[in-house]
């Protein structure tokens, strides 16, 4: 059997927990909830008249819900297989996987498949409503096919990407950070390409085909639109939506391939295989005289006890100074900070060839490169707080910090001081591009102070609620999964909302359509932030974040800059305390231990 046991247990035993059947209302619901918001933003700025009106509603919305779907399913599938090897790597348990009489291909494929179950699940549950929006008209049921089809084959390719990545690296950290640069380079590269970066036709075809075929985001966008549009032609697949299903799928079986070939000699990594027999007794001890031989014990014992090579000095706070001091994260962090140092480049020539076009460097030009490197930047930030805790408590490292003599304040501000540090070049290349705006005039001096403070408050949110998150939750899987997804999904709806506002035209004056989206994500908020240590102070912060959230939103449509930085500042500022208070000064990390055992 190719897929093996390993995926056969989890489809026998994942319909036993609830979250399956939690996770697949709740997303189903809220697409439907995003069908209802829409529709009462349509009747309440516009008169239907006609049955015209209802299919250009109808495409309009699967427009929206597509290119959601796709960035949902690609995310989640490279986090849930990456953070499933990464975990069976911290815990020591993919030796044992090893030591069975699995094959290769049993193993890789059976564990990348189990851990994108949910993601299937959620495809499969969807299906009926992306159905029932080809009722309302302007949108034919080949359109939702081509569009799961695209969606299906980057769900595979990102979740075999996020597999080889854990396979192949040593640390949590350095796998989901490797596979969400992955993921925005691909973007990237395709956006490029479709904007003529690289010229404006290869092979007598356009590179805007070229970029339809080779990105995801291109496809969707491209799948979404009717078969009556003229589209040029490919060699042999026809269409580009055709070559991109190729090409995704191509790029899984090659990942895959990789993976299944070299399992077995990536793993153990060094860290986890015996050490050579330097500080054992050596079988020639043997043949020596009892005099010998003792004269050689107290040399072995001579070099396992002293420490070879010069010393270093251990600061009073032994947290901060692993972070910061010492490869904590692995020595290939490196290859990590190089390609995010090349995003940035790209983003600095991109706003260096809009500043010498003809119609100059924008402030919509600037939002446009800039923002996609706010949130990769922010996403990363957390990832790395997130894993900071996940992968001691996996490593029994923080077992060991519970006997000692460190506070909880001591703890939290160690942990936070060495993700800004390692993190420096997230937090500080972006403002020096927000001052690159600045000095070309893009932006006013003003508006420059707001964006660095707005900045400077995200990182320290996103921060904290990775640390929260590691030490509320006991499964390293869910604590990456709730850090993660809680960013994740905090800008996916706000540029969601953002989406519904410009395309019907409405930026003020509708707070009722928006009513359940606020709802739904103050419930949602609170049960990733409060549910295992519920506060009040959480507790108000994610019933206020949805309201400004959306009231910032709205005044930025409407230009009121002040407002939007004021809002933004006292509202995430105050959820950052509301994890840091009770963190530094009632929350115990033995707790974290008792519910990992509940689990």
């Amino acid at each position: 059997m190719i897929i093996g046991p390993v995926f056969s247990r989890e489809v026998v035993t994942a319909p036993r927990r609830g979250r399956l059947y939690i996770a697949r209302a709740a997303y189903v619901a809220a697409l439907l909830v995003l069908m209802c918001t829409a529709w009462l933003l349509l009747a309440g700025t516009q008169v239907v008249r006609n049955v015209g009106d209802m299919a250009r509603f109808g495409a309009m919305l699967f427009q929206i819900l597509a290119p959601l779907q796709l960035g949902l399913g690609a995310f989640f599938s490279a986090l849930l297989a990456a953070s499933a090897v990464a975990q069976e790597k911290d815990r020591r348990t993919l030796v044992l996987l090893l030591l069975t009489h699995l094959s290769n291909s049993e193993l890789v494929l059976g564990k990348l498949l189990a851990s994108m179950l949910g993601v299937l699940v959620l495809l499969a549950a969807s299906l009926p409503l992306f159905m029932f929006s080809a009722l309302l008209g302007g949108v034919s049921f080949e359109q939702i096919a081509r569009v799961f089809a695209v969606t299906l084959a980057t769900a595979l390719a990102a979740g075999s990407l996020g597999s080889m990545l854990a396979l192949w690296r040593e640390k949590t950290f350095q796998t989901l950070a490797l596979a969400i640069l992955a993921l925005v380079f691909w973007l990237a590269a395709g956006e490029a390409l479709a904007m003529g970066a690289a010229g404006q036709s290869w092979g007598g075809v356009s590179t805007e085909t070229w970029a339809q075929v080779a990105s995801p985001w291109q496809a969707i966008l491209l799948a979404t639109r009717p078969l009556l549009v003229s589209r040029t032609p490919l060699p042999l697949v026809g269409d580009p939506v055709n070559g991109y299903l190729l090409l995704a799928s191509l790029l899984a079986v090659v990942l895959n391939a990789i993976a299944i070939l070299r399992v077995r000699a990536w793993n153990p990594s060094r860290e986890v295989r015996p050490r050579s027999a330097e500080a054992e007794e050596p079988e020639s001890i043997w043949g020596m005289t009892e005099e010998s031989a003792a004269a050689a014990r107290r040399a072995m014992a001579r070099n396992v006890h002293s420490a070879g090579g010069r010393t270093r000095t251990v600061w009073d706070n032994p947290i901060v100074w692993r972070e910061i001091a010492t490869w904590a994260y692995g020595r290939k962090v490196l290859a990590i900070r190089i390609g995010y140092l090349l995003l940035v480049a790209l983003a600095a020539t991109a706003l260096y060839a809009a500043e010498r076009s003809d119609e100059g460097l924008t402030t919509a030009t600037g939002a446009l490169v800039l923002v996609p490197l706010f949130v990769l930047s922010l996403v990363l930030i957390n990832a790395q707080s997130v894993t900071s805790l996940t992968t001691e408590r996996d490593m029994r490292a923080l077992d060991l910090l519970l006997v000692t003599d460190l506070s909880a304040k001591e703890f939290v501000f160690g942990k936070l001081g060495g993700v800004f540090y390692n993190a420096k070049e997230m937090v500080g290349l972006p403002m020096l591009l927000c001052g690159y705006l600045w000095f070309e005039g893009a932006v006013s001096g003003e508006n420059l102070l707001y964006l660095l403070g707005g900045l400077a408050v995200m990182d320290a949110f996103v921060a904290m609620l990775g640390v929260h998150s590691g030490m509320s939750y006991g499964n390293s899987r869910t604590a990456i999964g709730v850090s993660l997804g809680t960013v994740f999904f905090l800008f996916v709806g706000v540029a969601t909302c953002m989406r519904l506002m410009v395309a019907f035209r409405s930026f003020h004056w509708q707070i009722q359509p928006f009513l359940a989206f606020m709802i739904g994500g103050g419930v949602g908020l609170f049960v990733a932030l409060g549910s295992r240590n519920p506060s009040r102070a959480i507790a108000i912060a994610s019933v206020a974040a949805p309201i400004a959230t959306f009231w910032a939103m709205t005044s930025f449509l409407l230009d009121y800059t002040l407002g939007v930085f004021l809002v933004t500042v006292a509202t995430y500022g105050f959820a950052t305390a509301a994890m840091l208070v009770p963190a530094i000064s009632e929350f115990d990390v033995a707790k974290a231990r008792a519910a990992g055992t509940e689990e």
